[in-house]
């Protein structure tokens, strides 16, 4: 897969994710408004159980499915690409099967576990979801292995859209039931969701099931890919992919029933300790969620690419790949969170409508800590499908479980000093992602010998970034000085992606073959040179 075709796809996932985000901020945003702080925090309570088992049997899977997928389509051999394929199918199946089981017959225990009884009815609904959603992702592996990156993207917006309607809708209908109920229907909506998503993907498969057998026939390669050895090396690569996954819902559920309890050791309350728990994960991360979809989108690119010129000994263009990820994903990493902490209090304000002026400020304090993470989880899922590419699954692994390790003692020690509080997990989770991150950039530099130009990868995208935070701080005060919070948020965000446009082409940090990539770009390109702007 070339540079462009790598954005290519990235773009393909990107589009389907802006709107998979703006289908989730439909939801979630007033969702939160719906059920209040309470329901969040039960509606997030059940979230990082259902995460983990959804971890342990799907994460690695997809990946080792588009990659070796990649590797023997590179090769000619479609054969053992598809035999690939259907093996893979029938273990997430399995596996989708136990994870459900296990939730179903434990629910009870594990919310009782962490003190938040409540969050019961919130984490049984996730039980269909966890059946099928193992199911659809062998088919999106399957997909983004063969570069066609299309199906996932429509199982994507299919499986959101009807999470949002079936969620919501279920939400209101239960509410007069009590806030634990109506939680429990926003959870549902996940299911539904993923039921649709599956459907929607295993129809589009049985489109392209004519040429998938057309293209098996043209295979060139002979060799006998056996069961077995199809299961070892998706094992190989599945397993540390699964645990490095499984980290970070392994580090929110640990860090569930760390907040809880240490909230509580400080004289909070269950109920005051569940609101600033979905203060945190129900309004705040949700936010820190948005710009993921980007860096979402060029790591699921980066994978098969990868992989692809790793396949045909293509040093050259895989560190031309690594470069190129790098540096788009601080493009957009750094003006999310540089955009997020200048106005973390408005965009709550904004948003989150219905909540008191006490509760608005705090989570405010929460997202303006927070938004630094953006800048470093970007770069984690970024780096670590770099290192999965080259073969290298276990190394972002040790590096994430390096920073979790740090999450657990920061957590522990930090929200239970009464001046911090909840911030204390906020501020555990920057420090965390920014261990992961450094490390898995040492390991990627070390392991490819690759001279990062720091200039234009780093430094140029910081200034852009800084310049614009500037005038998004500068636009929401002087429009707030006569015009609402709501018209000032938005004029500064207004003001803020013409500076960083302006900014990126003054500083010189996009080049000629980026705009390549942009509709009309290469006139846009030819313009800026003739007036000495773009070098």
């Amino acid at each position: 897969m070339s540079r462009d075709n790598f954005f290519k796809g990235a773009a393909v996932l990107s589009i389907a994710g802006i709107l998979v985000k703006i289908l989730g901020a439909v939801y979630r945003i007033p969702l939160s408004n719906i059920i209040g702080d309470e329901g969040m925090g039960y509606y997030q309570t059940a979230y990082p159980f259902y995460q983990l088992l959804l971890t342990l049997s799907t994460s690695g899977f997809p990946v080792a499915i588009a990659k070796i997928v990649s590797e023997k389509r590179a090769l000619g051999d479609y054969r053992s690409a598809y035999k690939v394929f259907k093996i893979a199918s029938l273990g997430l199946l399995i596996g989708g099967i136990l994870s459900s089981l296990f939730i179903a017959l434990g629910a009870e225990y594990i919310v009782e576990s962490v003190g938040n009884r409540n969050a019961y009815y919130s984490l049984i609904a996730l039980v269909p979801a966890l059946l099928f959603v193992p199911v659809m992702s062998s088919f999106r592996g399957f997909f983004q292995g063969r570069k066609t990156m299309i199906p996932t993207a429509i199982s994507q917006i299919v499986e959101q859209l009807v999470r949002v309607v079936v969620g919501l809708s279920l939400t209101v209908v239960l509410l007069n039931k009590g806030v634990s109920i109506a939680a429990g229907g926003a959870s549902f909506g996940g299911s539904a969701g993923a039921i649709a998503g599956m459907l929607a993907i295993v129809f589009i498969y049985l489109k392209y099931k004519g040429s998938i057998k057309d293209e098996i026939r043209l295979s060139t390669v002979n060799n006998e890919y056996g069961v077995s050895r199809i299961v070892k090396d998706l094992l190989l690569i599945a397993i540390p992919i699964t645990i490095g996954s499984a980290i970070v819902p392994i580090m929110d559920t640990i860090d569930t029933a760390l907040i809880f309890q240490r909230l509580q050791v400080i004289g909070y309350s269950e109920k005051v300790a569940n609101d600033l728990y979905g203060q945190l994960k129900g309004n705040a991360q949700t936010l820190i969620n948005l710009p993921m979809v980007f860096s979402v989108s060029i790591a699921m690119s980066l994978v098969p690419a990868i992989s692809d010129a790793y396949a045909r000994k293509s040093r050259g263009e895989i560190k031309e790949l690594i470069s190129s990820g790098i540096r788009m994903t601080l493009l957009i990493g750094l003006p999310a969170a540089l955009g997020l902490f200048v106005l973390a209090e408005p965009v709550i304000r904004l948003l989150y409508f219905t909540r008191s002026a006490e509760t608005i400020e705090s989570t405010g304090r929460i997202l303006a800590v927070l938004s630094f993470s953006v800048i470093f989880l970007t770069l984690v899922q970024t780096l670590t499908a770099m290192l999965q590419g080259i073969g290298k699954t276990f190394v972002p692994v040790r590096n994430l479980a390096i920073g979790a390790v740090a999450k657990v003692i920061l957590t522990y020690l930090l929200t239970a000093i009464p001046e911090i509080n909840i911030r204390g997990a906020a501020i555990s989770t920057v420090i965390t992602y920014a261990i992961a991150s450094l490390l898995d950039l040492y390991s990627i530099v070390n392991i490819t010998r690759l001279k990062l130009d720091y200039k234009t990868i780093i430094f140029k995208p910081l200034i852009s970034a800084i310049g614009m935070a500037l005038v998004v701080k500068l636009g929401y005060y002087i429009v707030s000085g006569f015009a609402g919070n709501t018209i000032a948020t938005l004029a500064g965000v207004l003001a803020g992606v013409i500076a960083y446009g302006v900014l990126l082409v003054v500083t010189g940090t996009l080049n000629k073959e980026d705009y390549s990539l942009l509709p009309m770009g290469d006139k846009i390109a030819k313009k800026l040179e003739k007036f000495k702007i773009l070098k």
